[in-house]
């Protein structure tokens, strides 16, 4: 019973700790790391990925975000990708729906737009500091076959 006790407390104050974090004028800084062999597109069955983004939040529980990503699959060029996106937070203690529009450039021969959407969870360990895992799916509407993804990215934020 006390352990029960406990762990309802912890939420409590993990909730209310997220609560201030959402307001308007906070500015976000997160990287992450995406896909390690867990995410899934025509082209490569795996790849590992890095990520760092920047948000502001315009107005409470939303956050306009910008990132840029660097990933390596086997046996294809290496991808760059800029996107640009949203994040609403749908209750206060962390959980999130977000949406992009990437630019992805992959070695000399292919370019491509892909609109995203993502699920995510911003878990505080302390009064500013995130792990925050996410879902996430990009639609390819040049190659869908090849590059639309659907994967999991593991990340940090920071919340000032």
């Amino acid at each position: 019973m006390r352990k029960k006790t406990f762990l309802l407390l912890m939420a409590m104050m993990v909730s209310l700790a997220g609560k201030a974090q959402f307001e308007s004028g906070k500015k976000y800084i997160g990287a992450s790391l995406s896909s390690l062999d867990l995410s899934y597109n025509g082209m490569n069955k795996g790849s590992f990925g890095v990520e760092a983004k920047g948000g502001y939040m315009f107005e409470d529980n939303w956050m306009a975000t910008a990132q840029i990503g660097y990933s390596k699959k086997h046996e294809i060029p290496s991808t760059f990708t800029a996107a640009v996106g949203a994040r609403y937070y749908i209750v206060q203690n962390g959980l999130y729906l977000g949406a992009s529009m990437s630019y992805m450039h992959a070695g000399d021969s292919y370019d491509d737009f892909l609109p995203g959407v993502q699920l995510g969870y911003a878990f505080f360990l302390s009064r500013t500091v995130t792990i925050e895992p996410e879902i996430y799916y990009n639609q390819s509407f040049k190659n869908h076959s090849d590059y639309s993804t659907i994967g999991l990215r593991v990340g940090f934020g920071i919340y000032l």
